[in-house]
């Protein structure tokens, strides 16, 4: 999406895993739990890594370890710029809500319908049903932009817009799939000052992507790992370049 260099700071054991995955990451080590999950102790060196970044992702992959929790309440207040939390970062910061009022940048969360269900306190079906109004409710109080992601992905600004996403097909039902869609989002914040705009330009684009995707496989056979294989194809298709 066009991020001009990328740091992946994770739990020191697994990151031999992380940087093979592919060679352009730039990796940083922190220190861990007995569990092999980020230790609170690993806030100072996190926070000397903010310096220099245009964003930050904070989630994928960290538990709910109670001292991993603790890295994260510690280190949210003190994000100067815009910032994604996802998956395990959003289950953190449902058990505090108070953290997102303490964030000097722009936030943007990502949950799926139950992680949104843990932030408000409601069941799973209420949120599906009752999205169009439990989303800005929610994003108005915080003051945060939420991605309320499945069928017909919702974006919802901190000033009440709302938006609907076109784009996307149920073959990206899959896990790993809001992993990239959060990549992107902090991608394009890096990159754009204007916040919903960022958003709305990612979550398209990862949309897209996916039936780019689902053409060329079919839905059936998607996974996340195919969303950032096909994103080329996507950015073309946006630019009006043919794509083979």
């Amino acid at each position: 999406m066009g991020a001009g260099l990328v740091t992946v700071a994770t739990a020191a054991g697994v990151l031999p895993s992380i940087a093979r995955s592919m060679a352009e990451l730039m990796t940083e080590p922190l220190a861990e739990t007995p569990e092999h999950t980020i230790a609170a102790g690993a806030l100072d060196r996190a926070l000397a890594l903010l310096k220099g970044k245009n964003a930050v992702l904070i989630g994928p992959g960290l538990t709910t370890n109670a001292s991993t929790a603790e890295f994260v309440l510690g280190l949210l207040p003190k994000i100067k710029g815009p910032c994604v939390i996802d998956a395990d970062g959003l289950n953190i910061v449902a058990t505090k809500l108070d953290v997102l009022g303490r964030m000097a940048g722009p936030v943007v969360l990502t949950p799926h319908p139950g992680e949104f269900a843990r932030l408000v306190g409601r069941s799973n079906d209420d949120v599906v049903r009752h999205r169009l109004e439990l989303v800005p409710e929610f994003a108005a109080k915080r003051g945060v932009t939420v991605v309320l992601t499945g069928y017909r992905t919702l974006t919802v600004g901190a000033d009440g817009r709302v938006f609907v996403n076109p784009t996307g097909n149920p073959g990206m039902a899959t896990g790993g799939m809001g992993d990239v869609l959060g990549g992107m989002i902090a991608s394009e914040l890096a990159q754009e000052k204007d916040v919903v705009g960022a958003v709305l330009s990612a979550v398209y684009v990862h949309g897209l992507a996916g039936d780019i995707a689902a053409e060329r496989l079919s839905e059936k056979a998607l996974v996340a790992g195919d969303i950032v294989r096909y994103l080329p194809a996507a950015l073309k298709a946006l630019s009006g370049e043919a794509v083979a």
